[in-house]
């Protein structure tokens, strides 16, 4: 019998992990349900000794399962996952079986990794899994919070509607990301020219132009003897320069990624000036269109609340989060551990505090949601105005440095001749 491994909720919203026998995935929530433990996740598979199964079938199970592993482990865009959702839902508003629909997503899929997917899910869900466990076995595709939600849907008999509600979550956040990496690539392109065009005036340019200042008897003035020294370093020590920004780059990454620096540089983002803002405004919109999208799609408070900390990137706000839900489960609103956090504005708490007192908790965090957005995309619109004179002024001080560097000698030598 297959042995699952499980993450789930008990009846005090504490997290429980673990491992448990089941026929299938279906069989494991129920199995689940009867101890009082409502499943989240299912983080993996292996196959027990059955009777009557060969070691080469279990071999090939192993392998199958390993495989799609890996195919689930490509890169499937949210723009994709989106698409797929939608359709989805369509069909299955349209009176489609579940099969049946997947089906037809397998057949016009364009991406071999994510048809592969889908043939896997189909395949599950005619072996008698739930939809929801079945993408949960693709959890590279299919995130916590989809899997959640699908699973609510079933539960409630609206799987239609709720996957409808998944799809606009997804497409929302998709465009969201797009237009905010439209935004950065722009002047990311520009420094990359700009850094580019400098280091060859100083490794070609400026040697050749500099060796008739050798001649010279007159002391050079300081940014030439600056630019001369720079010139001269990037040419002695280029093979050293490139890999010591890149061991540098490495380092830092990895640094905001440790349990140590991950805090210190979240802290950092929503205190730095002119991005800061933008950071929070961003992290706040989706606390409060996933939370919304959650119990709208009939998700319990304390397992929407650990689904939206799993979301959150920053982990100063994942702590609010969690503190919440704390709080929540010791029977306390939400409203007021989210003003003690000291994160969140006025304005967030006050509505979540109106949507609680007036049972429309959903509709006030969706309103939230919708007010940031419309911060973040008015932000993004001023950050791009400012960043891109910046950079020409920062490229245009760079390469006049370079210039007076080479013509203030060349002056001095004239007006000494006159």
């Amino acid at each position: 019998m297959p042995v699952f491994e499980y993450r789930g909720l008990d009846s005090h919203g504490k997290q429980k992990k673990g491992l448990l026998e089941a026929d299938s995935p279906k069989t494991l929530r129920s199995k689940l349900r009867a101890d009082g433990i409502f499943l989240t996740d299912v983080l993996g598979q292996a196959e027990g000794s059955r009777a009557g199964v060969s070691k080469g079938a279990n071999a090939s199970l192993v392998a199958r399962d390993v495989d799609l592993r890996k195919l689930a482990s490509g890169r499937v865009s949210t723009e994709d996952v989106a698409i797929l959702t939608r359709q989805l839902a369509t069909l299955l508003g349209a009176g489609v079986t579940i099969v049946d629909s997947l089906n037809a997503l397998v057949d016009q899929a364009e991406k071999e990794r994510l048809k592969r997917a889908l043939s896997d899910i189909k395949q599950r869900v005619n072996e008698g899994s739930s939809l929801a466990d079945a993408f949960s076995q693709h959890p590279k595709i299919f995130p916590s919070i989809y899997i959640n939600m699908v699973r609510a849907g079933e539960a409630s008999g609206a799987l239609d509607t709720v996957l409808l509600r998944l799809a606009d979550f997804t497409e929302n956040q998709a465009k969201l990301q797009q237009k905010i990496i439209g935004t950065m690539l722009y002047p990311a392109i520009m420094m990359l020219v700009g850094g580019g065009i400098l280091v060859l005036l100083m490794v070609f340019v400026v040697p050749k132009v500099t060796k008739i200042f050798e001649t010279m008897k007159a002391t050079l003035p300081l940014n030439t003897r600056i630019l001369i020294a720079a010139s001269n370093f990037m040419q002695a020590w280029w093979f050293l320069v490139i890999p010591a920004m890149v061991a540098g780059f490495i380092f830092f990454m990895r640094w905001t990624k440790s349990p140590k620096g991950k805090p210190k540089w979240d802290r950092f983002t929503l205190k730095a000036p002119i991005f800061g803002s933008l950071v929070r405004l961003l992290a706040i919109s989706r606390f409060a269109r996933t939370l919304s999208t959650l119990l709208k799609s009939g998700v319990p408070m304390l397992a929407a609340l650990d689904i939206v900390k799993a979301v959150m990137t920053n982990s100063v706000l994942a702590d609010a989060v969690e503190n919440a839900r704390e709080s929540i489960r010791e029977g306390e609103s939400i409203a007021a551990p989210l003003k003690r956090s000291g994160q969140f504005p006025p304005l967030v708490y006050h509505m979540v505090a109106i949507g609680e007192k007036s049972g429309q908790l959903e509709d006030m965090l969706l309103s939230v949601a919708d007010s940031y957005e419309t911060q973040v995309n008015v932000r993004i619109g001023a950050l791009t105005s400012l960043l891109e004179p910046m950079l020409i002024v920062v490229m245009g001080v760079m390469i006049a440095f370079v210039a007076l560097s080479i013509l203030m000698p060349i002056l001095q030598v004239n007006t000494a001749i006159h």
